[in-house]
């Protein structure tokens, strides 16, 4: 008895003969396409019950044959996307157009014929409301093939994950590539940053609430089935720790005026720049929290420590910039990329991207040379708090406003002696208020009198 008909579509006759042989042998009825146009023919003819489908063909891709399908709404059938040499952006690009799971070449029989079981067992997938952007870990050098392996290990798992690393290093990115990758990538993927969360606001953040019969979600539920991002998760509130390790404790929450029981449903990846077990010992945050949080340690290392990557992050930036942000394409000469290499970059992948930003808007011609590189490195106009403004203002506002709120309070620091006392009194602020902002900013009062004023 025929099982199911199957449309197996694959630019390369071996492959389509080898899974029509693999599926018939199995009582499936097949029909094969070498393009996406006579895939086209076949489905006016009869549609299928699935499609095993190849991401890479001449002419017209699989994901943009996907897309087509998917453009009135849910996929009309399932989708198994076929793929030898896939990206993590790849993939979850086709998860999003309704794709259901992948099959790997060079093909497995098992895994072939256990995915196309499953895959006729599930409806078709939706697509999701809004894209993941998910940006593999980019670099050839040892520390960074090395960081990738443990990512893709740690995503085959449902384990919590807490990434540290300087800032601009990449975390958030790590966190996103992870998600990517995991068993969760078709769930939401939720970022929130802790240091915004403060007092009774930051349990409705995180747990949401009911009002007045109106419910609104936090951010737990609304990354129920995916991934929640903590971003700068040292800097959470104390009241928001306390509330955070009960609901975890416990495996599940309430919304902050309700009753119900919600499970707690999400993937934990923490970020932050400090470490936490440290800041548990210091008093500072929670060690049970810490505990929870701290399943799996991921640290990113910084720039320098993979220098030899600094061709490549180039090029990747450029290209990106120039394909999102529509500027026009320049090339760095080997003296540039080779000045680049030797820079000492304290704001590491996020420092990198900014001046290749500012080299692409502000500069001529299409070779980039080492002077201009020079120039961009040393640009520091006159102003009284030393910042570097020019890179301040290629951030986004919130991270601008950082910036200078660093700058401030690191000279005022200065000017109290270390005192926080005094800086409270300076800076007219509130002292936990301030201890919390210097901690979020990363500024030690005991690096009064260094200019650097954070610490790693």
């Amino acid at each position: 008895m025929t099982k199911a008909y199957v449309l197996v579509v694959d630019d390369e006759p071996d492959i389509r003969e080898l899974v029509r042989e693999i599926l018939e042998d199995e009582g499936y009825e097949v029909t094969t396409a070498e393009s996406a146009g006579a895939a086209r023919r076949v489905l006016q003819e009869r549609p299928p019950q699935l499609v095993l489908l190849d991401i890479w063909m001449p002419g017209e891709d699989g994901i943009s044959l996907l897309k087509e399908w998917a453009q009135a709404g849910a996929c009309p059938f399932p989708v198994v996307m076929i793929s030898g040499h896939g990206t993590v952006e790849t993939a979850v690009e086709a998860t999003r157009h309704g794709a259901i799971d992948f099959v790997e070449k060079p093909l497995s029989m098992g895994k072939l014929l256990a995915t196309v079981e499953q895959a006729l067992k599930a409806p078709a997938a939706e697509p999701a409301a809004a894209p993941v952007s998910v940006i593999e870990p980019v670099g050839r050098s040892a520390v960074m093939r090395g960081l990738r392996e443990q990512a893709e290990r740690l995503a085959a798992t449902d384990s919590w994950v807490l990434i540290t690393g300087e800032p601009g290093s990449g975390r958030k990115c790590l966190g996103r590539y992870i998600h990517g990758l995991s068993g969760r990538r078709a769930g939401p993927l939720v970022e929130v940053a802790a240091g915004t969360l403060a007092g009774e606001s930051a349990a409705v953040e995180l747990f949401g609430q009911e009002r007045d019969g109106q419910i609104v979600p936090g951010r737990l539920e609304a990354a129920a089935g995916g991934t929640l991002i903590l971003d700068g998760a040292a800097d959470l509130d104390a009241g928001a720790q306390t509330r955070l390790a009960s609901a975890i404790e416990a495996g599940r929450f309430q919304r902050v005026g309700g009753a119900a029981q919600i499970p707690l449903d999400v993937r934990m990846i923490a970020v932050t720049r400090y470490d936490l077990a440290a800041e548990a010992r210091a008093g500072r945050f929670r060690q049970d929290l810490a505990y929870a949080l701290s399943v799996i340690p991921l640290a990113v290392p910084p720039l320098r420590e993979h220098a030899e990557d600094i061709p490549e992050l180039v090029a990747f930036h450029v290209d990106r910039l120039v394909e999102t942000e529509q500027l026009g394409y320049r090339r760095f000469t080997v003296a540039a990329q080779n000045r680049l290499r030797n820079h000492h970059w304290q704001g590491n992948v996020q420092e990198l991207h900014n001046l290749v930003q500012r080299l692409l808007v502000l500069g001529d011609g299409v070779d980039i040379e080492v002077g201009e590189v020079e120039e961009a490195i040393a640009q520091r106009p006159p102003d009284r708090l030393g910042g570097d403004w020019p890179q301040a203002l290629d951030l986004p506002l919130r991270e601008a406003r950082e910036h200078f709120e660093r700058a401030y309070l690191q000279k005022q620091l200065q000017r109290a002696e270390g005192s926080v006392a005094q800086l409270a009194r300076l800076a007219g602020m509130e002292r936990t208020h301030l201890y919390r902002k210097l901690r979020a900013l990363g500024i030690d009062p005991r690096d009064a009198g260094e200019t650097g004023g954070g610490r790693p």
